[in-house]
C-alpha cells in the first residue's frame, strides 16, 4: 500500500524532517521524485496493482498480497460515497463490531473503517480515540476523504503491522508498509509510524492507546550516524486537560486533544 498527500492538503509533522534534508542538502540528491516511486510500486506489482490519484491533493495506490506470501497480512481496498480506504492486517472481533454498526455479514476490514469513519464523521457521540481502541487485531489504514479534502491514517498497538511515513522533496506527505518505497522518496526524513496512534490532517499526530498524553518527537539516528525523521513517543509526563466529547454535529476534525 502507498499513500501520497500533496503539501498544503496535509501538514505532516515537521520533526520527520531530517535536517540533513534541508533545503539544498545533498540528501535528496539520489531521491527519486514521487511518480518514480509510484511506477515502482506499480511495476512490482504488475498483475494486480492499481492507483486512484484526486487531482493535485492525494493519491492512493494498493496491491493485495502474493499469494506465495503466506505470512503476509492481508490487503484491502474500499471505496464508499467518496471515502476511499486501504487496509492491512485484520480484525480479530470484526463480527461483533459488525453488529454493533448494523451492517451486513459480508462486509470486511477495509468496508468496515470506512463506515466506522463515515458514522464519526457525521453523527456519531463518541470521539475517535475510543472506536480505535475497539478494535481487537493487529492493523494499519489509511483513509482519504475526498469530500472533506482529509487524510486519516491510525497503526494497531500490538506492533505485529507496520507502517513508516516521511517527508518527500516536494513537501508532500508518504505513507506505506513498504520502507523502501518511503526511503526512496523521503531519503532521510522518514520514521516507523507509531504504534497505538492516529494522524489527522487537521489535527495531527495523537495516541488512541494513550489520548490524555501529547506525543513527543525523539531524535533517531541511523546506522551512518546521520539524523532521520524523528520517532514519536507518548510523553507520559505531559497531560492534555481535557477531551471533549465530539457532538452530533461535529466532524473527525474536533477529535482528540486541541490544538
Amino acid at each position: 500500500m502507498l499513500a501520497i498527500f500533496k503539501n498544503g492538503l496535509v501538514v505532516p509533522p515537521q520533526e520527520l524532517k531530517s535536517p540533513a534534508s534541508s533545503t539544498h542538502a545533498p540528501a535528496f540528491d539520489n531521491a527519486k521524485n514521487l511518480e518514480e516511486t509510484l511506477k515502482d510500486f506499480l511495476s512490482s506489482h504488475s498483475n494486480n496493482g492499481f492507483s486512484l490519484g484526486f487531482a493535485d491533493n492525494a493519491l492512493l495506490a494498493y496491491a493485495p498480497p502474493q499469494r506465495s506470501h503466506i505470512t503476509a497480512h492481508q490487503r484491502m481496498f474500499c471505496g464508499v460515497n467518496d471515502i476511499y480506504c486501504v487496509f492491512t492486517g485484520s480484525l480479530r472481533n470484526l463480527p461483533t463490531l459488525i453488529k454493533q454498526y448494523g451492517l451486513s455479514k459480508g462486509v470486511n476490514e477495509a468496508m468496515f473503517i470506512v463506515e466506522a469513519y463515515r458514522t464519526l464523521r457525521d453523527r456519531s457521540p463518541y470521539p475517535a480515540h475510543q472506536v480505535l481502541k475497539d478494535l481487537d487485531g493487529s492493523f494499519g489504514f489509511v483513509i482519504y476523504d475526498d469530500k472533506a479534502r482529509t487524510a486519516f491514517a491510525a497503526l494497531g498497538a500490538d506492533e505485529v503491522v507496520k507502517l513508516y511515513w516521511g517527508i518527500a522533496a516536494n513537501g508532500s506527505l508518504m505513507i506505506s508498509d513498504d520502507v523502501n518505497l518511503v526511503k526512496a522518496s523521503c531519503a532521510k526524513s522518514f520514521a516507523p509510524f507509531p504504534t497505538g496512534c492516529m494522524f489527522h490532517s487537521e489535527r495531527g499526530l495523537m495516541s488512541f492507546e494513550h489520548p490524555m498524553h501529547k506525543m513527543k518527537a525523539m531524535p533517531r539516528v541511523d546506522s551512518e550516524g546521520v539524523m532521520c525523521g524523528s520517532n514519536f513517543k507518548v510523553d507520559a509526563l505531559s497531560k492534555i486537560n481535557s477531551i471533549p466529547r465530539v457532538g452530533s454535529e461535529a466532524n473527525w476534525a474536533t477529535w482528540g486533544q486541541q490544538a
